[in-house]
């Protein structure tokens, strides 16, 4: 099965959906030692014969996998100086690549992880000590000195003694930014009148830096083989390109279970806390730790007992992923924590039982929206939300384009005229599910173009009448990847939909197989834990022939959002594949009457977005955040720093009054000329669909609120429709009207 997704997948959804990564989930993985010698020599013959580039291994190749490994273990240039890269190219640039076809993976892992680790555990010993000093002699914070924002694209320091500087200025920055931190959230209590919230009264600032220093030496240092032989063969499959992975066993238990959009475990949130110990962030509502009622958010783990015996493991300070594979487990099997309350106090000892848990966020899922105009007249609306292209790869029952189907099926029986589909963030998936996704809105014809590394192209079509004939606007931004902007670029090019979004969509345009290693292993090998090769063996062509590579879709109607401020995309990515087109498919017709009144729309969403406050501002944020990646860097003068802060504070509690006066009359208007219906999955059989309520939109998960948002007042859109969803709705208004 062929997939779509971009290298921020995990990232992402750890943006919208509280992190799979970092959830107490997913089932249990061989604990054997796999032959990863072995493992390495096929990944690099499966590298080489499958990738659409077919690129074989050589000398600048190995030269460019050892650059890209240098740069992924030490990305901000903080542990390696440029001599330390140069003793690494003299040893390993000519040879890396013969240590893996030599059965040698294991040696060339370890002895750079050896290298590595060795210069970056007493970099942090060193950071420590200056932390000591400056809680003793104190800080005047009254340099003219800057350091930069991300030092990924600067050069690396050119020995020792230009690395010591650049690590006295990022201590500096660490602890005049928790200073800083400390002093708005206790401005913001005082200026509300209320205390300052509990995860204020922390331990002193050095000691958190400390901690947090620990916490990265102990990530160095528990790193096992399998995290090393990882680490060795993704350098290997980035430059072939981005996309291309090695995912080790436990790696690629969690891509089966981001894929299929469910998990088992005990549906919890983990984030590493200060102290060294892991805390409860959130909690899976109806989850196996909801259920069972003794977890409690704000709880900190110290110590976990995997197969709920009394074998314990003490966590204090392990990596949050050493954490998850200690708590995870096979469904029905329990797990025992020893925790501790937020407020302190004796130990407790709790047993989970894991179990499956539906991440109802990541399913399809809408809305039927009633909505009068301006001047009384009636329409009705659908949104339909899609996080991902999902797809269960074990089971194989549970398919995002069947729950689609039952979705639109009963808004078409609820009468609807048009509709918004939300793709914001969505990162891909499966290539067969949006292919089937298309016809529902094309009818039969090609869906997309496909070429493999013999330049061979297959056009993907779908048979069947169109499910749904009303108006479309498909709503994207830059997070919209790989599938979605397949499903994007068909409905542009049918000219069956208008595209709503950031100025681009993501631009990724390359397809990836998943090929489980074990099938590639000699026949007396061991097969257990191998993991899997994720391998771009295809380039994908939108129907009139473009690529999305780099370029990716481009919205007909641009509108200001927080991602338009992002500098992501596939043009950001090292070792990016290029565009290029190939011819037009046949058999599709495009519509014009799109492309007749496109010009129209566009002035009529300008006029409205022009006069909305709440896109003002976005354009403001949107400048701000432009100037501030551009400038790259952070002023290490306390004055300089309380002053940004101070307007940044100033201005927000400003839009905050201005919103909360806005919306109150918003909310007064929607109560007159809106009635929003629920539509999730479970609602699709229902006699009447129920009306929509704020618990409806509440996240599948109970969550630790942020100190800063304790004490700010930023009122929420009224009818829980933001400013661009708004936007989306009154372009459909006026596609229906001009049709």
């Amino acid at each position: 099965m062929s997939f779509t997704f971009h290298p921020l997948t995990a990232s992402l959804r750890t943006l919208c959906v509280a992190g799979l990564a970092v959830l107490a989930s997913c089932s249990s993985v061989t604990q054997a030692e796999p032959d990863y010698d072995t493992i390495g020599k096929q990944f690099s013959l499966v590298l080489q014969n499958a990738h659409f580039s077919r690129a074989r291994f050589t000398q600048e190749k190995y030269a460019e996998f050892l650059d890209n490994y240098i740069q992924s273990v030490d990305p901000q240039h903080l542990f390696l100086t440029q001599e330390d890269v140069t003793e690494l190219r003299e040893r390993y640039a000519t040879s890396f690549g013969d240590y893996l076809l030599a059965n040698q993976t294991t040696r060339l892992a370890e002895e750079l992880y050896e290298f590595y680790s060795k210069h970056a555990l007493p970099r942090i010993s060193a950071a420590e000590k200056l932390v000591d000093i400056a809680a003793q002699e104190g800080h005047r914070f009254d340099s003219d000195r800057t350091v930069p924002r991300t030092r990924r694209k600067l050069e690396r320091a050119k020995d020792a003694a230009e690395l010591d500087a650049v690590w006295a200025d990022t201590v500096e920055d660490m602890v005049l930014t928790e200073i800083l931190r400390r002093e708005n959230l206790a401005k913001l209590a005082a200026d509300k009148g209320k205390e300052a919230p509990k995860s204020s009264k922390e331990m002193p600032v050095a000691e958190k830096m400390k901690a947090r220093l620990k916490r990265m030496r102990n990530d160095i240092q528990e790193s096992d083989r399998e995290d090393m032989v990882s680490d060795l063969l993704n350098a290997v499959a980035h430059v072939y390109d981005p996309h291309s992975d090695y995912m080790g066993a436990r790696e690629e238990q969690r891509f089966k279970d981001m894929i299929k959009a469910s998990l088992v475990g005990i549906g919890a949130k983990l984030k590493a806390a200060d102290d060294g110990s892991t805390s409860i962030e959130g909690i899976v509502k109806g989850g196996p730790a909801a259920k069972g009622g003794q977890l409690k958010l704000g709880d900190h783990i110290v110590a976990v007992a995997k197969d709920g015996d009394d074998n314990w493991t003490d966590i204090m300070f392990l990596s949050i992923d050493k954490v998850i594979d200690l708590i995870r487990g096979q469904k029905g099997k329990a797990v025992k924590l020893r925790v501790q309350s937020e407020e302190g106090g004796e130990e407790r000892e709790i047993t989970i039982v894991r179990d499956e848990i539906p991440m109802s966020e990541e399913l399809a899922n809408g809305k039927v929206v009633e909505m009068k105009g301006a001047d009384g007249k009636s329409y009705k609306l659908g949104i339909l939300t899609l996080p991902s292209f999902y797809v269960d790869l074990d089971e194989g029952d549970v398919h995002c384009a069947a729950d689609v189907k039952k979705i639109l099926r009963r808004m078409v029986a609820e009468g609807v005229q048009g509709l918004v589909l939300d793709l914001r963030f969505n990162g891909g998936g499966s290539l067969d599910e949006v292919r089937k996704m298309v016809g529902f809105f094309t009818g039969a014809g090609p869906v997309v173009q496909v070429k493999d590394s013999r330049g061979h192209v297959e056009r993907l079509t779908v048979s069947g009448k169109p499910l749904f004939n009303g108006q479309l606007v498909v709503l994207t931004n830059k997070l919209s990847a790989s599938a979605s902007e397949i499903f994007a670029g068909a409905m542009a090019d049918y000219g069956r939909a208008l595209i709503v979004g950031d100025t681009t969509t993501f631009g990724k345009g390359t397809v990836q197989v998943p090929r489980g290693l074990a099938d590639y292993m000699p026949y007396f090998s061991a097969r257990e834990g191998c993991g899997m090769i994720k391998v771009t063996t295809q380039k994908f062509y939108r129907v009139g022939g473009a690529s999305t590579q780099l370029k990716g879709v481009e919205s007909d109607i641009v509108l200001p959002s927080a991602t338009a401020g992002f500098r992501i995309g596939e043009g950001e990515q090292d070792y990016a594949m290029p565009y290029d087109e190939i011819p037009r498919a046949g058999g599709y017709v495009k519509g014009k009457r799109l492309a007749e009144i496109l010009p129209q729309l566009q002035a009529q969403s300008k006029a409205r977005t022009d006069a909305d406050l709440d896109m003002q501002y976005m354009k403001e944020d949107i400048a701000r955040a432009d100037e501030k990646q551009e400038k790259n860097s952070i002023s290490l003068n306390k004055a300089a720093r309380q002053a940004e802060n101070t307007e940044l504070l100033a201005r927000r509690k400003n839009i905050d009054a201005e919103r909360k006066v806005r919306y109150e009359k918003m909310g007064a208007e929607d109560a007159k000329n809106l009635v929003i219906r629920r539509l999730k999955l479970a609602d699709t059989d229902k006699d009447e669909l129920p009306l929509f309520t704020k618990e409806d939109d509440d996240k599948f998960m109970e969550e630790n609120e942020d100190p800063d948002d304790e004490l700010t007042e930023s009122p929420e859109y009224p009818s829980h429709l933001d400013a661009v969803m708004r936007e989306c709705l009154h372009i459909v208004t006026d596609m229906i009207d001009l049709n």
